[in-house]
């Protein structure tokens, strides 16, 4: 059925957090999924979403560059918080053989790296599903500073339900439900992707955690939502008149 995306963007106003959560999830059924990295901020979305339907599909995208940290957090998070579908998802093969078969593809051309190791993988996560959930926020700043609650790419509704919320936001939400932190974090990791030192290192801040992603490079952004460059795909702003888009 056809769906206007302005309709969308009223029939939802106002609604953020685990709201914003349940509306979507009741009216998209299994049709929604979230986009997980399990890093330093994941726990508060993945708690919202447990609290909403510990069944909708949680989508996890194992570069296979990861710290063992963040798959130890990923088994703890999910035992903890009673998720029942978690979805891990690799990159290709065949790509990692023609492409990087020595591993250092990160240090060549990380934009190509993470297109096989993530961006396309996600593709395929995402294959037939409509709605993706995503814990951006806007006081990561650069391409995310402009970030609504709901957006659209040529692809599927994307729903933002922490972009409102701040750093101490996220902290008062983590103590208040006794949420663990990533083991990274308190080591000095605020934002947290693969391990080799070219796209995490530690540093940061409470107001710009993302510093510390491929320090002293152009790089902003993996191309899962943006391009590599930091700039956007896609979106919409609420009163923009925008075409309609196909929802079975």
């Amino acid at each position: 059925m056809p769906v206007n995306q302005n309709q969308i963007l009223e029939a939802y106003a106002g609604l953020e957090g685990r709201g914003l959560i349940a509306a979507f999830a009741r009216d998209f059924k299994e049709r929604i999924a979230l986009l997980s990295s399990f890093g330093a901020e994941s726990s508060v979305l993945l708690h919202m979403l447990s609290e909403v339907d510990r069944n909708i599909p949680v989508i996890f995208l194992d570069t296979l560059k990861l710290f063992p940290e963040t798959l130890a957090y990923r088994d703890k998070l999910v035992r903890e918080l009673g998720l029942k579908d978690v979805r891990v998802f690799q990159p290709n093969v065949a790509d990692i053989e023609q492409d990087d078969p020595a591993g250092t593809l990160h240090l060549s051309n990380p934009d190509k790296c993470c297109a096989i190791r993530k961006t396309l993988p996600m593709e395929k996560a995402f294959k037939g599903f409509d709605v993706m959930i995503s814990g951006r926020k806007r006081f990561h700043g650069a391409a995310r500073a402009d970030l609504q609650p709901i957006g659209f790419d040529d692809r599927r509704i994307k729903i933002e339900p922490l972009a409102s919320f701040t750093g101490l936001d996220l902290q008062s939400y983590m103590t208040q439900h006794q949420l663990p932190s990533h083991p990274l974090r308190l080591d000095g990791y605020l934002s947290i992707g693969c391990a080799p030192l070219t796209c995490t290192s530690k540093g940061g801040s409470v107001n710009n955690p993302r510093e510390g992603r491929w320090m002293g490079q152009e790089k902003t952004e993996c191309g899962i939502h943006f391009t590599a460059n930091g700039k956007i795909i896609r979106t919409a702003a609420r009163g923009e008149r925008q075409p309609e888009m196909a929802v079975a």
